[in-house]
């Protein structure tokens, strides 16, 4: 029994600009809902475990920090990948990193944050099993 990662909602303001940012961002491509929502779904080629990503309208704009974010891996050079982003419509971000850890954080049009990380995190054997509380 467990769970896995199908979907990650992001609630938005302006859906044209985020399904723009977010589809261009990933390759994804789009179904829009018709009712101020989109789904992007992961091309064909794509890994099987990608998520989608709903955009759901919420008429409010973001406040703080997010609490939780997407840490994406560059299929090539980081550097060259954030500068893409950048190039969509992607900031910087400091939310008090030291940057030397791997990951350079980024925040979407509507200041969402999001890493982009310099290879894929540390993935333990199959046989392992993770410290459960």
């Amino acid at each position: 029994m467990g769970l896995h990662v199908a979907q990650y909602t992001l609630d938005i303001i302006d859906l044209d600009l985020m399904v723009d940012f977010w589809s261009a961002a990933l390759g994804y491509r789009v179904d829009s809902g018709g009712d101020g929502s989109a789904k992007l779904y992961p091309p064909p080629d794509g890994s099987p475990e990608s998520p989608i990503i709903w955009l759901q309208g919420s008429g409010t704009p973001k406040h703080g920090k997010n609490r939780l974010h997407l840490d994406l891996v560059a299929d090539g050079d980081q550097a060259e990948e954030v500068r893409r982003l950048i190039g969509l419509g992607a900031r910087h971000a400091d939310v008090g990193q030291r940057g030397d850890e791997g990951f350079v954080v980024l925040v979407d049009p509507e200041d969402n944050e999001f890493c982009v990380l310099a290879r894929p995190p540390h993935r333990p054997p199959p046989a392992d099993r993770v410290n459960r509380r």
